[in-house]
């Protein structure tokens, strides 16, 4: 399988890259350290492409859409048939996605990984790219039995592989992950209570904006599918197939496929975080080339985060998913590595350094 084949090829950034990025930064006409983390930003991407004075010219946001099985439990308020509907409003380049994506002069690739329906030939005709690598159509109820099998899960990670091969090959030098499902916050939060370890209801929020009753069956939910499936937290391929989500195994994929081919990615919000979680089970050095986005309103986020090792860019209340924080990150980690490239150093400058 293509997983077990691109594991060798993921390293630890070098050192001495980010010794060199911070050597130019220190002699960048402000005082050392000034800009905060807009440098560490420009040092992660100067370390992770290997590069003195790397080009995010192109930069793009894969939007990986599924669906689930939970959603027959009643756990979100909306009904599965608007996976179907949005990413047809991805396509027409009319969600929030598209927006910000558009503003952050990344493109849009939509993934229909996992949808519970057929898309004919819609993506010809649209503003947005769509890739048809379909797993499953849905996932089962992990309720009641497993979401996915094994193979599905490895599989699932291996579309996501597949694509950051071919887009680093175009020349495609940031990623960005989001996501598309209905009822897909259950699965996350089932991933983030069994691979963080805490209880159920403490990674659990409200998703599209559940009542409390409704949330109340939401982690009795998840709890049961805990219980059914006993997922093995040290085999993240495991709890993947059994309490996991098609884009979740997708989105896990492209991070170790961004790793192998040294291309940063900036990990979306609660989702995207449960398939870092997921890429980081597997293999730990992942985390060197994630940028998290935001933290997200749904309370298992920070706890992901924190297992990971991430700290946010942003924090800005984004409970959207779809990749939008990642959109939006990229401007902001863009800004530090444009510090870096542009401002003159003291010697350029002419202008005295601190005595």
């Amino acid at each position: 399988m293509q997983l077990n084949a691109i594991l060798s090829n993921i390293n630890n950034v070098n050192g001495k890259f980010i010794e060199q990025a911070q050597r130019r930064l220190d002699n960048l006409t402000k005082p050392q350290g000034s800009l905060g983390r807009l440098e560490e930003f420009a040092r992660q991407l100067v370390s992770i492409t290997e590069k003195p004075m790397p080009a995010l010219d192109k930069k793009v946001v894969f939007t990986f859409a599924g669906d689930h099985g939970v959603a027959d439990e009643g756990v979100s308020a909306y009904p599965k048939v608007v996976t179907q509907q949005m990413v047809l409003n991805f396509l027409s380049g009319g969600a929030g996605i598209n927006v910000l994506a558009r503003h952050a002069g990344a493109d849009v690739v939509v993934v229909d990984i996992g949808v519970d329906g057929d898309f004919g030939n819609a993506g010809e005709s649209r503003n947005t790219p769509l890739q048809i690598r379909k797993i499953v159509r849905g996932t089962k109820n992990m309720r009641q039995e497993p979401a996915m099998t094994r193979d599905e899960a490895l599989r699932c990670i291996d579309v996501g592989i597949e694509l950051a091969h071919e887009y680093a090959k175009k020349g495609y030098a940031m990623f960005g992950t989001g996501d598309m499902g209905i009822a897909n916050t259950t699965p996350s939060s089932a991933i983030a209570s069994v691979l963080t370890g805490k209880p159920v209801e403490e990674v659990t929020g409200r998703g599209t904006g559940i009542n409390d009753e409704t949330w109340k069956h939401k982690v009795q939910v998840i709890k049961d599918a805990i219980s059914f499936n006993r997922p093995d937290p040290s085999d993240a391929l495991d709890v993947l197939s059994k309490v996991g989500g098609a884009e979740i195994g997708g989105i896990a994929g492209l991070m170790i496929g961004a790793a192998a081919n040294r291309v940063p990615v900036i990990v979306d919000g609660f989702i995207s975080t449960a398939g870092a979680l997921i890429a980081y089970s597997i293999e730990p050095k992942t985390k060197d080339y994630m940028f998290a986005a935001h933290m997200s309103q749904e309370v298992g986020h920070r706890a992901m985060l924190e297992k990971i090792g991430l700290r946010p860019v942003l924090d800005l209340d984004l409970r959207l998913g779809e990749g939008t924080g990642a959109a939006l990150a990229m401007l902001i980690i863009e800004a530090g590595l444009k510090i870096y490239k542009e401002m003159a150093t003291f010697g350029e400058a002419g202008v005295s350094e601190k005595a």
